[in-house]
């Protein structure tokens, strides 16, 4: 059983570490502010969901240590070295023959080229908006 007390002083300690607000930590593993907030000051016990994002975003940190302050934080140098390599090696392994096929493969064939250039004539762009993640945007008028 997770003793709460204890779980958020090593939380504390993760988020101390990469020298991270709560807020940031909060967006950096994908969940709400008030997550943090309320596990924090022992409100809320953590979910599994929480504990694997924190596992995920962050390589150095243990489940065990995080669940029962067993082992070390961060993890040493030969195990992160160990991770990094292997998931190097996947990377490899899962891009290697794509990016073979995408270099010999044309995207977009003379005549789809064409045909844009057909549709497109005489038309002006008026506005172009990009949207964030974060939920602001920007927006860029034709003058």
């Amino acid at each position: 059983m997770i003793n709460n007390a204890e779980f958020s002083k090593r939380l504390q300690k993760i988020i101390d570490y990469y020298g991270e607000s709560a807020s940031s930590f909060a967006e950096k593993i994908g969940v709400q502010r008030s997550s943090i907030s309320h596990i924090l000051s022992g409100r809320n016990k953590p979910s599994l969901e929480f504990v694997l994002k924190v596992l995920a975003s962050f390589p150095e940190v243990e489940l065990y240590w995080l669940m029962n302050g067993k082992g070390q934080f961060p993890k040493s140098d030969a195990t992160i070295k160990t991770e990094q390599q292997n998931s190097k090696n996947i990377n490899q392994d899962l891009f290697t023959e794509s990016e073979n096929k995408n270099n010999s493969n044309p995207i977009v064939s003379e005549s789809e080229k064409n045909s844009i250039k057909k549709t497109s004539e005489g038309k002006t762009i008026e506005r172009i908006v990009i949207f964030y993640t974060d939920g602001s945007f920007s927006n860029f008028e034709n003058s």
